[in-house]
């Protein structure tokens, strides 16, 4: 039974100059007095510390920005004014892995004075913090040089990284090492493990033209600090003042598993700027796409053209004959022939192949209550891509194409500005904004990373932002090792949903065009593969494989049941690259799922106590065989039914490199 949102707010009296007389100190805690941070002023400059049920987990670290004609709240400052205001609400998600979200924290504003004037305010949270400056209306129009925003972590610890500033942006293996081991700039969310067994995540929220904060953590040192990804003059960001930073976060948790379905990022968005959301449909969709990696059709024109008329039907009639709401067609517009990757051709986004009928297909789909998904890849030309957005977007809306899909393959957009500066975060918020307007939600592949920005825009529904499913058809190291998925959670994730097109059932990938020198496959069971339907949360959620490779599959029976849609996400298990098990319930039903997967060989111990009492539930679990493993015997897959309440405890076994999905539904009482 769903229960109403209650919504509340509580304000705090307006303290003035709080500290005085000495105002070289300011606290706060959070409500349930779990976090707490401190500012004070050291040297004249103003530092920050975090304490969480009593550790330091942050030491005092450094705040300020350098300008482009000097440095900026570096030199010495006064705190001269002291506010604190209380929130507690909670708010629903049109879409989601949680329906309700409660957003309860404390606030501290400070307002500094100095060579020049800044504001920074903190919200302390129960599980995190988060804090951002803001820059007053006297400042007009100005240029950052650089940020001096530090987190000073604790000596030991160890990290799980990409590194920043490469050619295929977030696409790439996690690494794990010491944290004074790292010795690059990385990427955030930033995962970290203190030698207390404390877990924190270092990330960003409500990031809007302004550039994406990397994090430089020096070879030998624990002090990390913000770099922001410049435009290709070195400039780091053009402001207009006044102007709020995004939100630099900490989430905090007692394990791996606390670390997951930690709202802080999306409590620091804004609320929805579009009003009535319906139209935003969670949904799963097959696609003209697997083909193409697998080398057996093409995105270019010719004999092997994957984007035909007949070919998109075919898909069509699959999915409505499954339950899956969408079929996704790539290349089925010109630009894909020739050199295409970093704009080499200029896509046209108004015209079609002479093979592929628009119109007919749209209209076929229809008939059969099914969808198209769109698809603009723009070889990283944005130039071109924004010239013709609004033609572009119109020309789906009139063929009632509600999601397209984006891409930027290139090495950097339009050839000189990374993906992720300010440049790029104007370019992919202006999609989205666009999109909106003609009720198209947007799935955005090499994309800026997520930030929360979905609950202001809730049309921005999905993206890939990781190395993702594609990885294990051609990425010459054989594809995605054992311990990916298993990293995923606890670190990209974090940030929000992923594209990450799971469903493989041919795992050898024996449909594979030519030979494959470099041994390609999936490094886990058929039974991982379903639980990625579960563990890794996107409302566009893909059956990625050739729809013949799932024709007499009775496992293939998951992927139609399975919703995209959670009214709640639980985790229970959990621990960085060795496993991972997620509990959600169907938004749309009393019925729960479940899904676990593991690197090496264990049991998945599953408490039911979040099932209704008294009440029993038809489970059907979707588990490796007794003698399945990843590398030796992928397919070994057992189907069991069973009847289980709230109370009883799922015991499931796991392979190495294996998982499993269950779905437990509510039975009528008699």
């Amino acid at each position: 039974m769903k229960h109403p949102v209650v919504i509340g707010w509580t304000s705090a009296l307006l303290l003035l100059a709080a500290c005085r007389p000495s105002m070289e100190e300011a606290v706060v805690t959070s409500p349930g007095g779990q976090t707490r941070v401190q500012v004070r002023i050291q040297d004249g400059r103003p530092t920050y510390r975090v304490v969480w049920n009593g550790e330091e987990v942050v030491t005092d670290s450094e705040l300020g920005f350098d300008l482009t004609d000097g440095p900026y709240f570096t030199e010495p400052v006064e705190l001269t004014h002291l506010s604190f205001n209380n929130r507690s609400e909670t708010w629903e998600q049109p879409w989601g892995e949680q329906r309700e979200i409660g957003n309860r924290y404390r606030e501290m504003k400070l307002r500094f004075t100095g060579g020049r004037h800044l504001t920074i305010t903190f919200r302390v949270f129960e599980d995190g913090v988060g804090f951002r400056y803001s820059f007053p209306a006297a400042l007009d129009s100005f240029a950052i040089a650089a940020e001096r925003t530090r987190f000073h972590l604790p000596d030991s610890a160890r990290a799980w990284w990409i590194a920043a500033y490469q050619n295929d942006r977030f696409e790439y293996l996690f690494n794990q090492t010491d944290l004074s081991a790292v010795g690059d700039t990385v990427h955030t969310p930033f995962t970290v493990r203190l030698a207390s067994g404390t877990h924190l995540s270092i990330h960003e929220a409500a990031l809007t033209d302004f550039p994406s904060a990397t994090l430089v953590v020096p070879a030998g040192s624990t002090d990390v600090g913000i770099d922001l990804v410049p435009w290709s003059n070195g400039i780091k960001a053009y402001v207009q003042a006044p102007f709020h930073t995004p939100w630099r976060t900490i989430r905090l948790a007692a394990d791996a598993k606390g670390l997951l379905h930690n709202y802080i990022d999306l409590n620091l968005n804004e609320p929805s700027k579009l009003g009535d959301a319906e139209w935003v449909r969670p949904g799963k969709y097959v696609g003209i796409w697997w083909a193409m990696h697998l080398g057996t059709h093409s995105w270019a024109s010719g004999p092997t053209h994957g984007a035909t008329t007949a070919e998109t039907k075919r898909y069509i009639d699959f999915a409505a004959a499954n339950g899956l709401q969408g079929v996704l067609v790539e290349g089925w517009n010109p630009g894909w022939d020739g050199q295409w990757f970093g704009g080499g051709t200029r896509f046209i986004f108004n015209q079609t192949h002479p093979d592929f009928d628009i119109s007919e297909v749209t209209r076929y789909a229809r008939e059969k209550g099914v969808y198209l998904i769109g698809h603009h890849e723009t070889g990283g030309d944005t130039r071109n891509y924004e010239a013709q957005l609004d033609s572009a977007m119109a020309f789906y809306a009139r063929h009632g194409v509600p999601v397209v899909k984006t891409g930027y393959v290139a090495h950097r957009l339009d050839g000189t500005e990374w993906h992720h500066g300010q440049y790029g975060v104007r370019h992919y918020r202006l999609v989205t904004e666009t999109a909106a307007k003609y009720r198209i939600a947007v799935n955005i592949h090499e994309p800026i990373k997520d930030t929360g920005i979905r609950r202001t825009w809730p049309n921005e529904v999905s993206r890939e932002g990781a190395r993702g499913q594609e990885f294990n058809a051609w990425s010459g190291d054989g594809g995605n090792p054992v311990d990916h998925v298993a990293i995923l959670p606890f670190t990209r994730l974090l940030a929000g949903p992923m594209d990450y097109t799971p469903g493989i059932f041919d795992l050898m990938l024996e449909a594979k065009a030519g030979p494959n020198p470099d041994r390609n496959r999936i490094h886990g069971t058929l039974a991982r593969e379903l639980s990625l339907y579960v563990i890794i949360h996107s409302p566009v959620q893909m059956a990625a494989d050739l729809p013949e490779h799932y024709e007499g599959q009775p496992a293939f029976a998951f992927i139609r049941d399975v919703p995209a849609d959670w009214e709640t996400s639980l985790a229970l298990e959990g621990e960085i690259g060795q496993f991972v098990t997620i509990a959600r319930q169907d938004r749309n039903s009393e019925d729960w799922y479940v899904g676990t997967l593991s690197v090496e060989p264990r049991t998945a111990v599953v408490p039911l106590d979040f099932l209704e009492a008294g009440q029993p539930y038809q489970a059907t679990l979707y588990r490796d065989g007794d003698r399945a493993d990843w590398r030796t015997r992928p397919f070994d897959l057992e189907i069991e039914t069973r009847v289980v309440q709230a109370g009883d405890t799922l015991r499931i076994p796991v392979a190495p490199g294996g998982g499993a999905a269950v779905r437990m539904v509510r039975m009528t009482m008699q």
